[in-house]
């Protein structure tokens, strides 16, 4: 997940883990509307079209440490 911050790396493995947005503000203590803008962000860097794409792409992500570590 080379190019992402460690604060989109902490949002990125929460979506993997099944986790909404509001969830994971409360979780980090921060802003829904703060947690929305690492996911677009998060789209973008990743080239995910859409949200179902990311949370894909997350959740495998999250599925691979697991199996690596």
């Amino acid at each position: 997940m080379a190019g992402l911050t460690a604060r989109e790396l902490q949002i990125f493995q929460r979506i993997g883990e099944g986790r909404g947005t509001s969830e994971i503000a409360t979780e980090l203590g921060l802003s829904v509307k703060t947690v929305s803008a690492h996911r677009e962000n998060l789209k973008m860097k990743l080239g995910a079209p859409n949200a179902s794409d990311l949370i894909r792409q997350a959740v495998a992500w999250v599925l691979a440490r697991g199996a690596a570590g």
